[in-house]
Formats: C-alpha cells, sequence, structure tokens
C-alpha cells in the first residue's frame, strides 16, 4: 500500500518509512505524485489539524493520505505551545529560536512536558483511522544533542538521562509520541486492510 504524506518534513517522513516499512507500506512526499497542497491547521486539537491535512491531500491526489500532527505541551504553560508548536513566537522563528524562547519562558517554572503525536488517514472511500501518542518528559535547561528536530534537544527522558536529540532513531522510535502512534495506527491499518478485503466482491 501507498500512502501519500500530508507534510513537505523530510526528517517526518523517515520516521515514518523506518516504522511503517516493515508492513509493506509506502510513505512518500506530495511532491512524488506530483501535488502540492499546503493545508491551513485551523483546528484548536491535535485530531482536528490532522484530520484537516490528510483529507486535503487525499482529495488533491486521489491516493490515501496520512498525516500527523504533533507538538509540545508544557504544564506550566497551560498545554502551551501545543497545537501551535511549530509556530511558538510567531513566523520569524526557526526551530532553534522557538526552544530558547521556550526556555526564556519557563525560567522559575516546573518543567514537566509531554510530547503528544496524532496519526490521520483518509481514504478515497470516506474511511479515515486515527492514532494517538504520548511521551512524557521533562524541559532541559539547555539544549543537548544533534539528532531529531524541532523541540527534541530541550524534550529531556529522566529515566534515560537524555534528550530526544541525544537517541538514535532507533531509540527515539521506540519510545516517542509519533512511534507510539504509528504503531497503533499499524494494527489499525492492519484491520482496515483485512477488513476491505472481507468486503471486496468475489
Amino acid at each position: 500500500m501507498k500512502l501519500v504524506l500530508a507534510s513537505k518534513n523530510e526528517k517526518k517522513l523517515r520516521e515514518m518509512q523506518e516504522i511503517l516499512g516493515h508492513m509493506g507500506v509506502e510513505v512518500c512526499l506530495q511532491s512524488q505524485v506530483g501535488v502540492d497542497v499546503d493545508v491551513e491547521e485551523t483546528g484548536t486539537t491535535f485530531e482536528e489539524n490532522s484530520l484537516l491535512k490528510a483529507k486535503a491531500v487525499m482529495e488533491a491526489s486521489g491516493m490515501p493520505a496520512i498525516a500527523d500532527d504533533s507538538g509540545l505541551c508544557v504544564d506550566a504553560l497551560g498545554g502551551a505551545p501545543g497545537v501551535y508548536s511549530a509556530r511558538y513566537g510567531g513566523p520569524g522563528l526557526d526551530d532553534v529560536g522557538r526552544y530558547r524562547l521556550l526556555l526564556e519562558n519557563l525560567k522559575g517554572q516546573p518543567r514537566s512536558a509531554r510530547f503528544v503525536s496524532v496519526i490521520t488517514c483518509c481514504f478515497p472511500d470516506g474511511s479515515v483511522i486515527t492514532a494517538r501518542g504520548e511521551c512524557p518528559g521533562t524541559i532541559a535547561f539547555a539544549p543537548m544533542g544533534e539528532g531529531g528536530f524541532g523541540y527534541d534537544p530541550v524534550f529531556f527522558l529522566p529515566e534515560r538521562k537524555k534528550t530526544f536529540a541525544q537517541l538514535t532513531p532507533e531509540e527515539k522510535n521506540e519510545i516517542s509520541h509519533r512511534g507510539q502512534a504509528l504503531r497503533k495506527f499499524q494494527k489499525a491499518l492492519e484491520g482496515h486492510v483485512s477488513g476491505a478485503a472481507e468486503r471486496a466482491p468475489v
């Protein structure tokens, strides 16, 4: 099965390919199927934004489309940046600028946080699969590590004594919010595929 990723983030694509590739699912970028869709993320939850993106790319490509909406939720900030994680601090900031702003805003505050990921896949027949994963942790006092992307250098896992950016891709996929959501999605997709086979005309 081939799924179109409703994102232009190649690092996100690699994470999905590494997990879903084991079950024979190919995930490709929009550009590989001649589609270029930018979806305005107007939802107030990860579920809403994930569905908006998957549905738009499915309709544009005519193929099953998979979207991930994820973000960092910090308890001391009332769950912010949340669904606005990629836009935290405004359009002038890059990943480094965003996590530096986060560290500044957390001075003197409790550091508990969690990463959340919601995976949605929309199919041309109208069916939808949704899966959610969460990974608890804390916010480090300074960035550490060169791997990952986004807030990974400041998301610290006390039990591993490492940030996401210090983990190998295999270690990150094993415990990350996206890894958890993708494994749940994988099980749901297996059920969807077998159900479709049973419903197919003989």
